[in-house]
């Protein structure tokens, strides 16, 4: 077994199990409401380096965190190694915990303009955007990357390698290349063969969906810290049951809660709009899922979607997803 992450130890105690960023998700509300279900750190999805520095309202609003998620890191991504230390040191007069560096988005418009998993082809300036970071910083640096461009060009140890001469706190490694997308399965022998070798910590991340799949990575030594990502909307208690906290799956309270927060930090009318998506995503692979996703989507007013949600999941018997190979919000941007 691997060291767990000790960067926020004495503040927050040692990181094994975080929640990983992924688009159109992981935002203050539903960060916040997995970080009450265990999750010991929380990263946001990915924020475009170019918004922050002009000072676009929308990246604005998604680099908002509350204080109950800390440790947060936000994590940007980018082209530019201008405008991404710019935008670190927008992050860090935000008051975020960690910069977190988005170096895996295999989405085709994001690569083609330089950014996400394309720095992977070019190690070498990827160094030199680090260290620009790293000087501008007083809060650590951490990165997210995949094993490589394509399997002719796996170079995650030699990123690794980098990432540690220039300062970064972790890597974050989805163990597929950006050729693979989200198809096929993650590599976890080789982001072990990086952990043991590493001077810094490493976290994995890929096909967690059960809490015994996070427990075994950790306890058979294949990294320091494990990210879940789709693993916890098919299972928000997933972080409970690795933490052995013997979870409730009271659906009708984590309803509730969700729509209490989404009110929250969102107000009424855009709470309402992001709502129904998660609540189809809970309600996946249960009975009357599909004629439920349909009254929630044809719902007009919050109070009346609250309703039926209820109405649906008081009657769900909850039982842990299994990794049945099945596609499952097969996006993100890791």
């Amino acid at each position: 077994m691997l060291p767990p992450i000790s960067l926020f130890g004495e503040r927050f105690g040692p990181i094994r199990y975080l929640m990983a960023p992924m688009a159109g998700i992981s935002d203050i509300v539903f960060r916040s409401l997995i970080r009450e279900m265990g999750a010991q750190a929380v990263v946001s999805e990915l924020l475009s380096a170019e918004g922050l520095v002009r000072g676009g309202e929308k990246t604005r609003d998604m680099m908002r965190f509350d204080e109950s998620e800390r440790p947060v890191g936000i994590q940007i991504f980018g082209s530019s190694i201008a405008s991404m230390t710019e935008a670190a040191k927008i992050v860090q007069a935000e008051g975020a915990d960690f910069v977190d560096i988005n170096f895996g988005c295999p989405v085709k418009k994001v690569v083609c303009d330089g950014a996400g998993a394309a720095w992977l082809k070019e190690p070498q300036k990827l160094g030199e955007l680090l260290t620009s970071m790293k000087q501008a910083l007083r809060i650590p640096l951490t990165i997210k990357i995949r094993t490589g461009w394509d399997e002719s060009s796996i170079n995650a140890a030699e990123v690794v390698k980098v990432a540690a001469e220039c300062g970064v706190s972790w890597v974050a490694i989805h163990g597929r290349t950006r050729a693979q997308g989200y198809s096929g399965l993650a590599d976890w022998e080789l982001i072990r063969q990086v952990a043991v070798k590493s001077p810094i910590p490493i976290i994995g991340n890929g096909d967690i969906i059960t809490a015994d799949q996070a427990i075994h990575r950790i306890d058979q030594g294949y990294a320091h810290a494990v990210m879940v990502g789709r693993g916890a909307l098919k299972n928000p208690w997933i972080f409970q049951q690795i933490l052995g906290q013997n979870p409730d799956f009271d659906f009708v309270q984590l309803v509730n809660r969700h729509f209490d927060l989404a009110i929250q930090h969102r107000g009424k009318f855009r709470a309402f709009l992001s709502l129904k998506k998660f609540l189809a995503w809970y309600a996946t692979g249960y009975q009357g899922a599909s004629a439920f996703r349909q009254s929630i989507f044809s719902s007009e007013d919050i109070e009346v979607l609250r309703g039926r949600a209820l109405e649906f999941f008081a009657q769900v018997n909850f039982r842990p997803k299994s990794d049945d190979g099945q596609p499952f919000l097969m996006g993100g941007h890791g």
